[in-house]
């Protein structure tokens, strides 16, 4: 890999636009590893909040993963279609959905884990370990952000 610090920003410096460019570029990876699970890169992250916390709402998950709500149903429609996925309803509000893993989704975990780690340490050997943890610092700093 290319030094990157020898690499002048885009866009004189900005922010998003530099950032949209490294997800798109991320994006990429991103496929060569998680398609060949059969599973877009949004329900790799859906599958991966599962392992976390089985059984979420899907207003929660929805969150977990940086989606609206409102768009949620159709990605969790393709992961039931899988088998991966099933819905109950939640005992304690009959408006309200969960979302579990099915026995074929908890049986995934284990190579969409080793698949996730396959990519962070591709990052890892790209960026260099001291600037890694001081990127995925400025990526909690960004996901803790709030504009009101």
């Amino acid at each position: 890999m290319s030094d990157t610090k020898n690499q002048s920003l885009r866009f004189n410096g900005s922010i998003w636009c530099n950032l949209d460019i490294a997800l798109r570029n991320l994006d990429q990876v991103y496929g060569q590893v998680v398609e060949p699970l059969g599973l877009t890169v949004i329900e790799w992250y859906i599958m991966r909040a599962l392992y976390e916390q089985d059984g979420q709402h899907a207003s929660e998950l929805a969150r977990a993963v940086g989606r609206a709500a409102t768009s949620f149903t159709p990605i969790l429609d393709k992961l039931q279609n899988k088998s991966l996925i099933e819905r109950r309803p939640d005992p304690a509000d009959r408006r309200a959905v969960r979302i579990y893993l099915t026995s074929k989704g908890a049986n995934a975990r284990d190579k969409i884990l080793a698949s996730a780690e396959q990519i962070d340490t591709m990052l890892k050997k790209g960026v260099g370990s001291a600037d890694y943890k001081t990127f995925q610092g400025v990526l909690a700093t960004l996901q803790a952000m709030s504009f009101d």
